[in-house]
C-alpha cells in the first residue's frame, strides 16, 4: 500500500482594510520612508481597527474564504489549528471559537504558539494527522493582530510588524505530492532577544509592567537577523542535502517575510534567482504566523502541481526550521 501523504489542496487569507504606509509612520517616529524600505524592504501593512477585534476575527475570515472557494463543507473538517502568538485571551482558545464560527462542528482544535515558527511548526503537525490515516481534513490557519503589542513610539518595531491571517487546508494524498521532509529546531538561550516580557506567568500584569512597556515586543535586531539568515539557511540546506536537492530542482523557496535583507541572504545561499523567490513583505510587513500561508495565496495562481518548495521560518524563542512540500494541484 502506497504511503499517504499530506497535501495542500486550499487555501485563504484575510487582510484588514487599513493600510498604514511609510509615510504615515514619518508622522509618527523618528524615521523616513526611504530608511525603512532600505532596512526591511517593506512599503506599507496592514492594521487590524476596531473595537472587539482580535487575532479570531481574522482567522475566522480567512477560514470562510477558504471554504468558499473550495465549496468545502465546513462539517467535513476533523481538526482546527491556529498558529497565532496573539490569542484572543490567555485561557480560552482562540481556535475552539474560530471552529464553531466556521462551522467546523465537527472538529477539535487547539491553538498553537512558537512566535514566527507557528506556522511551520503547524505544517508538521496537520501533516501527522493527516499520516496517521485517522483524520482527512485539517485546516490550518496562522493569524496574529500584532499591532496588539506593538509600541507605535519604538521606531525600532513599530516599522515590522503587521496583522493579517492565511489559512490552508490539509488532505491526504496519494500521488507522493505534499509534505516530504522537514527540519525543525529550537534554543532557548535566545529567548532574551526576541519577546514580550509581560503578560504570562511570570511576569503577570501589574502598573509597574505596563509603566514599564514591558508588553510591548522587544527585539535586539542586529542578534536577531544573525540568528535568523545563519538557521534559516541551514534548515534549508539540509533538507536540500538529505533529499538529494540541487538548487535548480527548486521551484519556490517560501520564507518567513521578517526583513528583506533576510530573505535575500537566504537565497542568496543557494544562488536561487529572485524569480523562485516568493516576496510580499514589501504590502503586508511581518505578520508573524500569517506570512506563510499569504505567501501562498499570493502566489497560488503561479504555483503549479509537481512544484517543489522549501519553507523556510525563523522566531522568537528562538524557533526555527524548514520544510520541503510539493505542490499538489493546479489552480486553473
Amino acid at each position: 500500500m502506497k504511503k499517504i501523504t499530506a497535501a495542500i489542496t486550499a487555501v485563504g487569507k484575510y487582510l484588514p482594510e487599513y493600510v498604514l504606509t511609510n509615510e504615515i509612520l514619518e508622522g509618527m517616529v523618528d524615521t523616513t520612508s526611504d530608511w525603512i524600505l532600505t532596512r526591511t524592504g517593506i512599503q506599507e501593512r496592514r492594521i487590524l481597527k476596531g473595537e472587539g477585534k482580535g487575532s479570531s476575527y481574522m482567522a475566522i475570515r480567512a477560514g470562510k474564504d477558504l471554504i468558499a472557494k473550495s465549496n468545502l463543507d465546513p462539517q467535513e473538517i476533523d481538526l482546527v489549528i491556529i498558529a497565532t502568538a496573539t490569542p484572543d485571551m490567555k485561557a480560552a482558545s482562540t481556535a475552539a471559537f474560530v471552529a464553531t464560527e466556521i462551522g467546523a462542528t465537527n472538529a477539535f482544535s487547539f491553538d498553537l504558539e512558537s512566535a514566527c515558527s507557528s506556522f511551520l511548526y503547524g505544517m508538521s503537525v496537520a501533516a501527522t494527522y493527516i499520516e496517521s490515516g485517522k483524520y482527512k481534513k485539517v485546516l490550518l490557519i496562522g493569524s496574529d493582530m500584532n499591532s496588539s503589542f506593538i509600541d507605535y513610539t519604538d521606531r525600532k518595531t513599530c516599522i515590522i510588524f503587521g496583522d493579517g491571517a492565511g489559512a490552508v487546508l490539509f488532505e491526504p494524498n496519494n500521488e507522493g505530492y505534499g509534505l516530504i521532509d522537514e527540519y525543525l529546531r529550537t534554543d532557548g538561550s535566545g529567548r532574551d532577544f526576541l519577546k514580550v516580557e509581560a503578560g504570562g506567568s511570570l511576569y503577570p500584569p501589574t502598573h509597574e509592567t505596563i509603566d514599564q512597556k514591558k508588553h510591548f515586543v522587544h527585539q535586539e535586531g542586529k542578534t536577531v537577523f544573525k540568528y535568523a539568515v545563519s538557521n534559516m539557511a541551514d534548515s534549508a540546506e539540509k533538507l536540500l542535502v538529505r533529499n538529494n536537492l540541487v538548487k535548480d530542482e527548486i521551484d519556490w523557496l517560501v520564507a518567513h517575510q521578517a526583513n528583506k535583507r533576510i530573505i535575500d541572504a537566504t537565497a542568496s545561499r543557494f544562488d536561487l534567482d529572485e524569480s523562485k523567490v516568493m516576496m510580499n513583505i514589501q504590502k503586508y510587513g511581518n505578520t508573524t504566523s500569517a506570512t506563510l500561508p499569504l505567501l501562498l495565496n499570493d502566489y497560488e495562481n503561479q504555483l503549479k502541481k509537481g512544484d517543489k518548495l522549501i519553507f523556510a521560518a525563523f522566531g522568537g524563542g528562538f524557533s526555527w526550521g524548514a520544510i520541503y512540500l510539493t505542490w499538489a494541484y493546479n489552480k486553473n
